[in-house]
């Protein structure tokens, strides 16, 4: 038995078995069946009198979409009230205006005042014109819908229950969209309120109460409450302290201050609460979020089927560990404390960690193989994403090497002045260097990239919330626990923190009041699918490395196989790799170009011939099919050009702006290549493998950037900072510098610090 006051009909007692809700968002992809429930301020239009077609036309839809898809789907709604309205006020507005020309004989009708209209008329006189639109709408979509009218007291009969229970079943065995409503044209009249302006309308609360009720009673997967809403808020929304609640569990209503009601109805948040809490007691899971916003209301439904971050989840599993919102604030006030650390201590923790990497090798490689046979077990890495996936003792020195390096290198990296100006007398003005805020840095199956990203956050003093694949989970948890031992010792252990729990990275990507920007490591479908996902937050990095090598005529033939070998196969699923390779025309047929063919031969590169190749050849390799390829294995694109000047065309037509390289012995030739070529690195006779922030001197790099600003290229510690101004004056005030004031503007620039010759 399950009650509490203001819900009566609640009190029956449930003839469900009790059920496992859901424990996680990811889960509700499984729901079968599944109750809408449509509040009055998500079917009536903001005038109060009528209702939303657009809003009501797109949950149709998606409630189309989702029965379509095999799922069983329930609709509670409210909207009778306000469309009866909408058809009375008309209709005794009509009836007034003709009995006035009846009896003054006048054209021009005076202003008319509309009686108050009662409830129960209002819903009498709208329930059939509802129900014919929602029936109108279903129809475009080849699906039957049926209309269900329910009191409370249907639900205190027993053999009403029971027929209420089987007409259900039966309509969903029949692929039929119940639409249910309470009866509001005989129930009892609710208390007078002034919601809309003299109008009674039905209690939300009695509909929410309704939905819980069915859902429980159908043992129905999930219940989504859609309102005027986001969702649960941990103070009244729209307060300065309110934030949305993203998961609410049994027990937590003492944490939330609850405030008015909704802008239609007589119910709250607080009875949507008790009724979502009364369904998932009795299995079901339960959703509350908002279906009046533009920019979501028209796939908000479907993204909460999804698993997506939409409004608040209701769950009985509470995680063991912070949620990521906490994770990230986390960061956020680790990072500042790190940030107001002095720079020697800074290097210390990374000293630390570098310590750490050869001291525990052990217990790391030994995580690092359970991932290993995982993964083999599993199937599911290619074996490029499985070499990136292993470590080794030779990479655990060279990361400590790294380490070192970015210690020692950031001594003076956080509060740098880099300008100073003095912009009148005893008024300076100086620029300095700031971390960045919180950096979410999501990688895959690449685990030495946690402790080089770790020690660059920390050396440029940013909070840092790490998203690694589950491929590397064992290696991941070691490493980012050696991370936290070294943070400790300064007293900055939250600082790192690392994403453990079921986020997708889409959800990760929406937190734009928490997180500051985004780094991702991976392929270049990672990579594009962030930069899409990310809302309102920055995205560092580069969707695709398409590398360039060209070959000119001035070309030395001991430099060419060499620089084209380590650039194609070295590492070939790097994203510095190879991609084109760019032959001057006068090459062809030549010993150096043999030499080069039989070079990719031995080393089993694939060639794929570009169309000005293919066309001096009689039998070519494979044509290309896209000159935009990134290949990522043992291949690669063969393509001629005329000049140096088309191959700069070529690879600012075709290139990913990443790393581009030409091969020449003519100096002139080739300062025009680096001067013109507009990617972000650029070299003269050296791999394209070089551009790498360890074998840049950074220590390491956070990944590889082709965006225009901020940071470009392998990014170290200098691309995690920003700048602040500080300004130091004694009594100065704008007026004083006007025209009759009493200062002059003087911006004289002053000579910087004597930076850290450490």
């Amino acid at each position: 038995l399950r009650c509490w006051s203001n819900i009566p009909f609640i009190t029956v007692p449930l003839s469900r078995a009790h059920g496992k809700s859901f424990a996680h968002r990811s889960e509700l992809k499984h729901a079968k069946r599944i109750v809408v429930k449509l509040g009055s301020a998500v079917v009536t239009r903001g005038d109060e009198c009528g209702l939303a077609l657009g809003r009501l036309a797109s949950i149709v839809e998606q409630v189309s979409v989702l029965q379509n898809q095999g799922r069983e789907m329930m609709i509670v709604t409210s909207g009778a009230v306000a469309f009866g309205k909408q058809r009375l006020r008309h209709e005794i507005l009509l009836s007034q205006s003709v009995r006035q020309a009846l009896h003054s004989g006048q054209s021009q009708l005076k202003d008319m005042a509309i009686p108050v209209l009662e409830a129960r008329a209002c819903a009498a006189a709208g329930q059939s014109g509802l129900m014919a639109l929602y029936e109108a709408m279903f129809t475009q979509y080849s699906i039957c819908a049926a209309q269900i009218l329910v009191t409370n007291l249907d639900f205190h009969d027993e053999q009403k229950r029971r027929n209420l229970n089987g007409t259900l079943h039966e309509l969903l065995r029949m692929n039929i969209v119940p639409i249910i409503n309470t009866n509001d044209a005989v129930v009892p009249p609710p208390e007078p309120n002034s919601d809309l302006q003299g109008v009674n309308v039905i209690s939300v609360k009695d509909n929410d109460s309704l939905a819980a009720r069915l859902a429980v009673e159908m043992k129905t997967d999930l219940l989504i409450v859609l309102s005027d809403v986001e969702g649960l808020f941990d103070n009244p929304p729209g307060s300065d302290d309110a934030k949305l609640i993203d998961i609410f569990y049994p027990g937590d209503q003492q944490s939330v201050t609850f405030g008015t009601k909704s802008r239609v109805g007589m119910g709250g948040m607080e009875a949507k609460v008790k009724a979502a809490l009364w369904a998932l007691q009795g299995g079901t899971s339960v959703v509350i979020a908002n279906g009046t916003h533009p920019k979501i209301s028209g796939h908000v439904i479907t993204d909460i089927v999804e698993g997506k971050k939409v409004g608040t989840f209701f769950s009985e599993v509470k995680p063991a560990g912070p949620t990521v919102e906490q994770q990230a604030e986390m960061a956020r006030a680790g990072g500042r404390t790190l940030a107001a650390l002095q720079p020697e201590q800074r290097a210390e923790i990374i000293y630390r960690l570098a310590d750490l990497l050869t001291d525990q090798r052990e217990e790391i490689l030994l995580a690092n193989k359970k991932d290993l046979e995982e993964a083999e077990n599993k199937g599911r890495l290619a074996l490029p994403l499985l070499k990136r996936l292993s470590l080794s003792t030779s990479k655990l020195n060279s990361l400590a090497i790294g380490l070192r390096q970015i210690a020692a290198s950031s001594q003076d990296s956080v509060g740098r002045v880099i300008r100073r100006t003095r912009i009148a007398k005893d008024l300076d003005l100086e620029q300095v260097t700031v971390p960045i805020g919180v950096l979410l840095v999501i990688f895959e199956s690449r685990p030495d990239c946690l402790p080089q990203v770790s020690a660059l956050a920390i050396a440029s003093g940013n909070g840092l919330l790490l998203k690694g694949g589950k491929e590397a989970a064992h290696s991941n948890q070691i490493l980012h626990h050696l991370t936290q031992e070294a943070l400790s010792i300064h007293g900055v252990r939250d600082a790192v923190q690392l994403v453990n729990t079921r986020e997708e990275v889409e959800d990760l990507c929406r937190l734009d009041k928490l997180i500051d920007l985004i780094i991702p490591r991976g392929s270049s479908q990672l990579v594009r699918n962030i930069q899409k996902a990310a809302k309102g937050i920055p995205v560092m990095g580069h969707s695709e490395g398409i590398c360039h090598v060209y070959v000119d005529t001035d070309a030395s033939v001991e430099k060419v196989t060499r620089i084209i070998r380590d650039s194609k196969c070295e590492y070939p699923a790097a994203c510095n790799a190879l991609e084109t390779l760019l032959i001057h025309r006068d090459l062809l047929r030549t010993p150096l170009f043999d030499q080069i063919i039989d070079m990719l031969r031995v080393e089993q590169v694939k060639i794929h011939a570009g169309p000005k190749f293919a066309s001096y050849l009689t039998f070519s390799p494979s044509e290309v099919k896209s000159l935009r390829t990134e290949y990522g294995d043992l291949e690669c694109c063969l393509e001629v050009v005329d000049s140096v000047q088309e191959a700069v065309e070529h690879i600012h037509k075709y290139g990913s702006s990443h790393t581009d390289v030409i091969i020449t012995e003519n100096e002139k030739t080739a300062e025009f290549f680096l001067q013109h070529v507009d990617s972000a690195c650029v070299f003269w006779n050296a791999s394209t493998r070089f551009s790498d922030g360890y074998r840049f001197g950074l220590g390491a790099e956070v990944g590889i950037s082709t965006s225009r600003i901020h940071a470009r290229g392998p990014v170290g510690i200098e691309g995690l900072l920003t700048t602040k101004w500080l300004l130091r004056g004694d009594n100065h005030v704008v007026s004083d510098f006007s025209e009759h004031g009493s200062m002059k503007y003087l911006h004289e620039s002053l000579p910087l610090p004597q930076r850290n010759a450490n």
